[in-house]
This record gives structure tokens, sequence and C-alpha cells, in this order.
């Protein structure tokens, strides 16, 4: 498996942690059957770092996909190197980050990070198709 694929790997299971730790908090706030139940009006029991978290794991589910086809695509056009493992892991790295800066409120160093780990699935991208 090459290190970019691994990467993906990683970042999926970094996914499903976010996941997990986000609806702790919110068994946290409003309790298991509110967590299991219709979920309606249930914002306005959560404390502000479950809303952060609840909103930085959506923009989770926004961001993978860009990261997936990047990698796809320097994959199958036999384009890894050293720079795109380091390209994916960075991003795998900031993206981790990016979940405790939301969760923490980091302004503006929070944008920062998504700024960068965008540039990196850009980069992967551009190197994929040159």
């Amino acid at each position: 498996m090459t290190p970019e694929l691994l990467s993906l790997t990683a970042l999926a299971v970094l996914h499903y942690v976010t996941i997990i730790v986000a609806q702790q908090f919110l068994n946290r706030d409003a309790g298991h059957e509110a967590n299991v139940g219709t979920r309606e009006n249930l914002e306005e029991k959560l404390s502000e770092t479950t809303l952060r978290l609840r909103r930085a794991t959506a923009n989770f589910v926004e961001n993978i996909g860009p990261f997936i086809i990047a990698i796809l695509v320097i994959t199958l056009a036999q384009k890894t190197s050293t720079f795109t493992a380091i390209l994916a892991w960075t991003y795998v790295a900031l993206r981790a980050l990016y979940v405790v800066a939301y969760a923490r409120a980091w302004v503006p160093q929070r944008s920062f990070i998504w700024l960068t780990s965008t540039l990196c699935t850009l980069a992967l991208l551009v190197i994929g198709i040159l």
C-alpha cells in the first residue's frame, strides 16, 4: 500500500473518531435519549463546544471528498512520490488539528489550518493531472 493510500485509511479512522467524540459530547449535554431520538430541538440543549464539534464534523464531510479524489488521481496516474506522501500526511495531520482548533474556538488559526489543508489537496490534484 502506498503512503498516500495509507493516509487515506488514517483519515477514515480520524473521521470516525471525530464522529464518536462529537456524539459523546452530545450524550453528555443532552443525554442518551436525545441522541437516539429524533433530535428535534436538540441544538438548544448543546454546549458551544458540542455545537462546534458537530460543525467540525460537518466540515470534515465537506472536505474529505476532494482529498479522496486527489489520492485516487495520483495513485491511478502513478504520480506518487515522497512529496505527495508528505502532502497527504500533512493533510491528515492538519485535519486532526482542525477538529481541535474548531472545538476550542481557535480563531483565526482554525482558518489558516483549513486553508493549508485545502492547499495540500489542491497540490495533490495538480500533481495528478500534470
